[in-house]
């Protein structure tokens, strides 16, 4: 199926020339002819073709619903399903009570007239940047050298794949330490992270509530704008994003980011900023003490999310059930019984000061510009193989993405080329808190830019 965006989809479906029973029965077609298996947890295929039948009536009858009308969705494993157990990637929660009602965010969808297709494979309980999962498999990167398996990203592995491969034009997924910018970043697609709070986070599965965001995956910036808009119950216009009231300003982090980064993940950076700069953007290089405290605060304290993914799992990490979990997952988790309520209270202190501190730094009309990652997604052997090797590898990948989290910042990945073996790069725009409308705008037009 060849990869198609919302927009691209959006057209044939209003002009009448697909037909959404056609395209509902096509995807779950290319889903179950795909090699990889790995990928989705649970076929919704009763519920899209009801809601696709119901698409084709509002577009028979001039109805239609807007721009996402008909158009197909996929969900992490985390979102609730009415009359499924939210299962989050795990063995163990597939027997637990079926939810009551679709998540928030997924009767806003459906309120805008996408079609749910499935729940999408992810990293165990959202608790690894990898996108290994040892229950339902790990999703194989499209952009893997043949005969090779590279890592999907996580935790949102399986979203960041049915897009890349073209199953679906957007996935749903949820951002902790960077959950959508990692898939979006390894997989050369756009991965969009909100402000925390900026949707409803009833029935989504937590991991640690005062880092957990929302997001979509997708082809596109345009796409992300317009399933933002549906998440928060807005219209969604046909139109295109709102572009930058004033020139674009990027200011590039001399403090983290850049450390031990691999050579082709600058130099597919660099390349972008040098195409930004010619295009008459203001670029300027300044370090950030903020980060390099945000780090010491977690080695000293420990990291929120550790502490508060260990409180929503004491009693199963401590169980019967951890036998049958991942036992990485159980391990890092464990790791929050030794993060007193001291630590994780002084954490929360300093995390506002920093925040106040990086927003005043950072200016009302800047956009901060990184690498997504520091490397291309590499092989998943050796990480199955070498525990050590798993999570120093993991540690690494959150890296970047982790401090717009813990800064309560918005954030875009676009992709900027590739760097070893001809793996994709990320391009990260990053805005403080708040500033979503602003960042879609600016990485529209970085998009646009890029693209020449």
């Amino acid at each position: 199926m060849e990869p198609r965006s919302i927009a691209q989809l959006s057209v044939l479906l209003q002009s009448g020339a697909l037909d959404p029973v056609d395209l509902a029965q096509q995807t779950f077609e290319a889903i179950r002819s795909h090699p990889d298996t790995a990928i989705f947890i649970t076929l919704l295929e009763e519920r899209a073709l009801s809601e696709a039948q119901a698409a084709r009536r509002r577009f028979r009858d001039g109805r239609s619903l807007g721009v996402l009308d008909g158009v197909p969705v996929a969900w992490k494993d985390l979102f609730d399903i009415s009359g499924l157990p939210t299962t989050a990637g795990s063995r163990v929660l597939a027997v637990a009570e079926p939810a009551k009602a679709d998540a928030a965010v997924v009767q806003a969808l459906a309120g805008a007239g996408m079609v749910s297709v499935g729940r999408v494979n992810m990293s165990e309980f959202a608790f690894s940047g990898l996108g290994i999962n040892p229950h339902y498999g790990t999703p194989r990167n499209p952009a893997s050298p043949q005969g090779e398996h590279r890592i999907p990203g996580g935790s949102s592995s399986g979203s960041g794949v049915a897009v890349a491969a073209g199953l679906v034009p957007v996935s749903i997924g949820t951002d902790t330490g960077g959950s959508v910018r990692i898939p979006a970043a390894f997989n050369g697609i756009v991965g969009y992270k909100a402000t925390r709070g900026r949707y409803s986070m009833d029935g989504v599965f937590p991991l640690a509530k005062s880092l957990d965001s929302l997001g979509p995956l997708c082809r596109t910036v345009q796409d992300a704008v317009w399933v933002d808009a549906a998440m928060r119950g807005l219209p969604v216009s046909g139109g295109q994003a709102r572009p930058l009231p004033a020139e674009l300003a990027f200011v590039i982090p001399q403090t983290v980011f850049f450390d031990e980064a691999e050579e082709g993940v600058v130099a597919a950076f660099e390349t972008a900023v040098e195409r930004l700069a010619a295009a008459g953007a203001h670029i300027r290089r300044e370090p950030f003490p903020e980060f390099a405290e945000l780090f010491a605060l977690m080695a000293r304290h420990g990291a929120l999310v550790t502490a508060e993914a260990f409180v929503v799992h004491r009693d199963r990490i401590f169980g019967p059930e951890a036998a049958r979990m991942d036992q990485r997952v159980v391990k890092r988790t464990t790791l929050g019984e030794k993060i007193s309520l001291a630590d994780y209270v002084e954490t929360l202190n300093a995390r506002e000061r920093l925040i106040r501190s990086f927003e005043a730094r950072i200016g009302p009309g800047d956009i901060l510009l990184s690498p997504t990652l520091p490397h291309v997604a590499p092989p998943v052997g050796p990480l199955l193989e070498d525990e050590d090797l798993f999570f120093r590898i993991n540690a690494k990948t959150l890296r970047n993405t982790l401090v717009g989290n813990f800064l309560d910042c918005c954030g875009v990945s676009l992709p900027c080329g590739t760097g070893a073996d001809a793996m994709p790069v990320g391009l990260l725009l990053s805005g403080p808190r708040g500033s979503d409308d602003r960042l879609l705008a600016g990485a529209a037009t970085v998009e646009r830019l890029l693209e020449g």
